[in-house]
């Protein structure tokens, strides 16, 4: 096997030699490894990759996989998915052979998943099971159409967990009046929930928007981006659909309002984010304004759907 030990640190590299797509003979080196063993499952699993062999272990084919569907994805959908796979599959099934792992090994994760309690005893939510199941299922049917698995075993087991629907709610007019007045006191969470009332936006948008997105003159504000923090990093991706690039006519008074929140931000440029909070703040402020207003808590996004519809226009 082309394993070497690099003399100088002690530790171990590969020169792999492989055919790419074209017929190419090309050679990959990969250092750093502290054995020799573990440079020739490398250099192993890299030959299997390459040759897509179902005898390689789960973790190397989910390397195939990645590299098959990320850029097929948007940044934000990809991070969510990224995470889960790193956190909640690969500590499972990362070693085991992808060829070898059956219904019972299936069965066995689902049970420590359904298991799970957090510090404060709660367990993962049903919308939650079933994502961590779908994932899964999507890497072996990825095998089963691509690379020749015989049958997703995922799907033989059938998911867990279930989609919760929760009822939704709204406000009249006067409610949300009552909520808007308990907000003043914040003016950063004042104008927010004025947006996302009387604009219909989303939370991932309304924390995306900048001055530039404004025409006053107009009286209208452009849709075409959505704020994500996912893993520790700010993520600016497109919105949710090709259809949620909109322009969307304001109301005077709301064009009022928000001429006078951007006076307020000092040294504001015009591709600057306004609206610097988290969802979380949002979600803690919905819950202080509703209370203090006496209203019942709804959803911030059952605020898109208010009594009275912003005309909007695709851009």
């Amino acid at each position: 096997m082309p394993v070497f030990k690099n003399e100088d640190n002690g530790t171990w590299y590969v020169m792999a030699r492989y055919m790419n797509w074209k017929g190419e003979r090309k050679q990959k080196c990969k250092r750093g490894f502290a054995t020799k063993k573990e440079a020739q499952e490398w250099e192993r699993m890299f030959q299997l990759q390459n040759s897509s062999d179902l005898d390689m272990s789960f973790e190397a084919f989910t390397e195939l996989y990645i590299n098959d569907v990320k850029n097929r994805l948007k940044e934000n959908t990809w991070l969510t998915k990224e995470h889960i796979i790193r956190t909640k599959i690969l500590p499972y099934f990362g070693k085991l052979k992808i060829s070898e792992i059956s219904t019972k090994e299936i069965i066995t994760w689902q049970n420590e998943m359904l298991a799970y309690r957090d510090e404060k005893k709660k367990p993962y939510s049903q919308t939650y099971l079933k994502t961590l199941h779908n994932q899964l299922s999507a890497i072996f049917n990825h095998a089963v159409r691509y690379y020749e698995l015989r049958s997703n075993p995922a799907a033989k087991v059938g998911n867990m967990g279930s989609e919760e629907h929760k009822e939704m709610l709204f406000w009249t007019k006067e409610e949300y009046k009552k909520f808007s007045y308990e907000m003043m006191d914040k003016p950063v969470s004042f104008y927010a929930f004025e947006m996302l009332y009387w604009c219909g936006i989303r939370e991932g948008e309304l924390l995306a928007l900048t001055a530039a997105d404004f025409n006053f003159d107009k009286e209208t504000v452009t849709i075409n981006k959505s704020y994500q923090r996912l893993h520790g990093e700010d993520v600016i991706t497109t919105p949710k659909t090709k259809k949620s690039n909109r322009t969307i006519k304001m109301p005077h008074f709301l064009c009022e309002e928000m001429q006078e929140y951007l006076g307020m931000l000092y040294g504001l440029k015009k591709k600057d984010r306004i609206f610097t909070v988290t969802k979380s703040y949002l979600h803690h402020e919905m819950d202080r304004g509703a209370k203090a207003a006496g209203v019942k808590r709804i959803r911030i996004h059952d605020l898109r759907h208010p009594y009275v519809k912003p005309t909007t226009k695709k851009i």
